[in-house]
């Protein structure tokens, strides 16, 4: 199945670009991609979604050309976001939701926001918030390996470096992250050209972390004191994973009063959904169950 050219979604929170596959009739399953990424990354899982009935849409999350591009982008603004794009797009009881990198964060933020939205969650590469702050402090080699988004927090400087020698920057964070991996050119062109025409907004998710200070703290907070998720939720990592420690996977069980399960995947690194399509299609089929037309 070939995907097809973006469409565009008008919502309560702006215009989106999305990647659609499947029925329009069939129930919907949300994508959201994280950093440094796009939509087209999904694309495997989205015609393997289709296939077997579903609609499967991905957006350009904010702040990524060709969606809306101003901010805010912390993870409130980012969750609202997902909520007003189901909605937008006819989301029902049938409606699931994957997240990646910072699609994951989105996702367990739209969870809290709304936990009876979606019927199933998967979310991959990054565990709950709440449970990567907390374990941090006690892994100082998670601190070395989240090195850049102490480097995201200086002014002009990192969007400087990025753009450096063709985007070197994003290629290193690829190959760090995905070790083995190689993104074939093609794929990597449309990338490098989606970034450049989207920075600096795709590093301000990371400057949103800490910035307004009082909100982000108060942000920060939520996610310890109110971030139980109610929606059973399927969590794929890849054991090789050079961006967060897998061990991370099974350090988050107490966030999740709803069916919780974790699985960390062997060979493969941060950009799971590329590196192992199949496998990772087969598992989120699974946990989706067969698609319901009515």
């Amino acid at each position: 199945m070939t995907l097809v050219p973006p469409e565009f979604v008008e919502t309560a929170q702006g215009r989106f670009a999305v990647l659609s596959v499947g029925d329009a009739e069939a129930p919907l399953v949300l994508c959201a991609h994280g950093f440094p990424d796009h939509p087209p990354s999904f694309g495997p899982l989205l015609c393997r979604l289709a296939d077997a009935g579903y609609r499967a849409v991905a957006p350009w999350m904010r702040g990524y050309r060709p969606s809306v591009h101003h901010g805010p982008y912390h993870a409130d603004q980012l969750a609202a976001d997902l909520l007003a794009i189901a909605d937008a797009l006819g989301a029902d009881e049938r409606t699931a939701i994957v997240g990646h990198d910072w699609g994951a964060v989105a996702t367990y933020a739209a969870l809290q926001r709304a936990p009876q939205r979606f019927r199933r969650a998967v979310t991959m590469a990054v565990p709950h918030p709440a449970a990567f702050l907390g374990a941090v402090p006690r892994r100082p080699k998670q601190l070395v390996r989240s090195w850049y988004m102490m480097f995201f927090q200086l002014p002009r400087v990192p969007e400087r470096a990025l753009a450096r020698r063709d985007h070197a920057l994003i290629r290193r964070l690829w190959r760090d992250w995905s070790p083995g991996y190689a993104l074939p050119d093609d794929r990597w062109q449309a990338l490098r050209d989606c970034l450049a025409e989207s920075m600096p907004a795709p590093i301000e998710y990371y400057r949103a972390i800490t910035r307004p200070a009082a909100e982000a703290l108060a942000r920060t907070r939520r996610q310890f004191d109110d971030g139980t998720i109610h929606t059973p939720t399927l969590y794929l990592h890849g054991a090789d994973d050079g961006c967060i420690a897998p061990e991370l996977a099974h350090e988050q069980g107490q966030f999740f009063a709803a069916e919780y399960q974790p699985i960390v995947l062997p060979g493969v690194g941060h950009f799971l959904q590329l590196e192992a399509p199949d496998l990772v299609a087969d598992h989120v089929l699974k946990w989706l169950g067969p698609a319901r037309s009515g």
